[in-house]
């Protein structure tokens, strides 16, 4: 469904990503995890065209979506939940789920698409006129994960969606994560919690300083005395 061919990426003149390769399958979790600092939003930023690519060449369904636009890219099936939630504080949370939904002008079609947001996280229906800034950290987190749900994704990205978020809520999001992928989205999961995310993935891997440098089933990275070192805390 996704590939990505030896993508570098650069930030003036240092190189963020060195040539960075992976692939994701219809109807996957996979999950990219590593330290802070070692190119992973930066491969969810290049996928929807936020960053320019040097080189390489990054395929979605069989085309070639390098250096498309990211209104293209969303348009194409690809939408993501940046890290840090990013939803717009002064705009209420009907509002915010709406421009979602801005490449939809089927008004039947957003009306069942919110029934859909609704039934993940119902909160959400009980805060629609609430303004999205006093929103919890948990709330925010659901509000973007349901607006980028609105734009009726193949593939979701995710990027930290546990940032700051107390245990209870993590476990809570990450049942959500399982939901939304078992329902047909694929799901390409950036996550500072490798524990977590390889316990909902099927496919992982690991990126140090802009390199892949392992991959394997998330089960089996799971079990990795490396991964466990230098991830798990173990």
């Amino acid at each position: 469904m996704l590939k990505l061919n030896n993508v570098v990426t650069h930030y003036g003149n240092i190189q963020a990503l060195k040539g960075i390769s992976l692939e994701i399958n219809q109807g996957e979790i996979v999950t990219v995890i590593g330290a802070n600092g070692a190119g992973k939003t930066t491969t969810l930023k290049a996928i929807c065209g936020l960053v320019n690519i040097t080189s390489g060449k990054i395929y979605f369904q069989g085309k070639d979506i390098t250096d498309k636009p990211t209104s293209d890219i969303v348009g194409s099936g690809i939408a993501m939940v940046p890290e840090g939630r990013r939803v717009f504080p002064r705009m209420t949370v009907l509002e915010n789920l709406q421009l979602g939904a801005y490449l939809n002008g089927d008004k039947n079609q957003i009306n069942k698409d919110l029934e859909r947001v609704f039934e993940l996280f119902p909160i959400l229906k009980q805060r629609l006129k609430q303004v999205a800034g006093t929103l919890s950290g948990g709330e925010q987190q659901m509000l973007a994960m349901g607006r980028a749900l609105m734009a009726r994704p193949k593939l979701l990205l995710l990027d930290e969606p546990s940032m700051g978020l107390a245990p209870m809520i993590v476990s809570n999001i990450f049942d959500i994560i399982q939901e939304i992928n078992r329902s047909g989205t694929t799901i390409l999961l950036v996550e500072q919690n490798a524990h977590m995310a390889l316990s909902i993935a099927h496919k992982g891997y690991v990126i140090e300083t802009g390199k892949i440098v392992m991959e394997d089933t998330a089960d089996n990275l799971l079990h990795n005395e490396q991964v466990k070192k230098a991830y798990l805390g173990e």
